[in-house]
């Protein structure tokens, strides 16, 4: 008898444990890994490091991140080698969108674009108000420019920059990295020369480079960023309520505030505006 009183009292003792540990951990979904197709930025300046953790325990879900330029990311997306697409070219998107290759297309968060360059700015890109007029004077006096030159979101925005300026940029000065923005942050330091960059990705460099901001809050350099799942009646073998969870968590309350909040502490700015509940229009007004 007292054996078995004391097995009961064990059991009863021990049932909350359970309880709380199944509340504290998701189970595992029947397709757990997702391939998240990304840009640059949001690997280099950490925010990823952050988001996907916390997702993983709130889902149970394993998400691969796969960090390309945007183009790369959507061209990953039109070949279904992607379950989701985090990335910043709103013209681009929504051309995929239009082909029937990702739905759900979701307003995230926004930074902005900026012109770094050295510290003593020879080309006098302080002095100037538009980027157009920056791109103008870099190629008159034939300082150096470092483009990603990748097809990246950011390398799109310059290409638009020096088209309007009517210059088809070419000549030693002008040189392409093929990489991502870390990496051409890092040449332009080296070469002293100017480059486009997202600020969270400079402002997360910035301890390892000699770079200035040298034009900033520009409208035309607002960078917006949107999540899509790429279509499961295209392309049947994604993992289309993987990415769904995924986009689901990032626009929600929970992934906004760790949008807001990533940054703060360390940089004494938030790298990204969460925007999910916002109209995009009324984005940089």
């Amino acid at each position: 008898m007292l054996v078995a009183l004391s097995l009961l009292l064990a059991a009863c003792d021990s049932a909350p444990t359970a309880q709380t540990s199944a509340q504290t951990t998701a189970a595992v979904p029947a397709h757990p890994d997702i391939i998240l197709a990304t840009t640059t930025s949001t690997m280099d300046s950490g925010l990823l490091d952050v988001l996907i953790p916390a997702f993983e325990k709130k889902s149970g879900y394993k998400v691969k991140p796969v960090s390309v330029g945007t183009g790369q990311a959507l061209a990953m997306g039109e070949k279904g080698e992607a379950d989701v697409l985090l990335v910043h070219a709103p013209d681009a998107e929504l051309k995929v969108v239009e082909k029937g290759a990702a739905i759900n297309r979701r307003l995230v968060m926004h930074n902005d674009f900026i012109v770094v360059g050295p510290p003593k700015d020879p080309a006098g890109i302080k002095t100037v108000k538009t980027s157009v007029d920056a791109m103008k004077k870099i190629a008159e006096l034939k300082q150096v420019f470092v483009s990603r030159g990748d097809d990246s979101g950011t390398d799109k925005m310059e290409k638009s920059f020096w088209k309007k300026a009517n210059i088809q940029p070419t000549g030693s000065w002008y040189q392409e990295t093929g990489a991502g923005m870390g990496q051409t942050l890092n040449v332009a330091s080296e070469k002293k020369g100017y480059t486009l960059t997202d600020r969270a990705t400079f402002l997360a460099q910035k301890k390892n480079i000699n770079l200035d901001i040298v034009l900033e809050k520009e409208p035309a350099l607002l960078n917006i960023y949107h999540v899509m799942e790429v279509n499961p009646e295209k392309f049947p073998k994604v993992n289309k309520d993987g990415a769904k969870a995924f986009a689901d968590f990032i626009v929600s309350p929970e992934g906004q505030a760790i949008i807001k909040d990533f940054g703060v502490s360390k940089y004494g700015q938030p790298l990204f505006v969460p925007d999910a509940d916002k109209n995009e229009n009324d984005l940089g007004k």
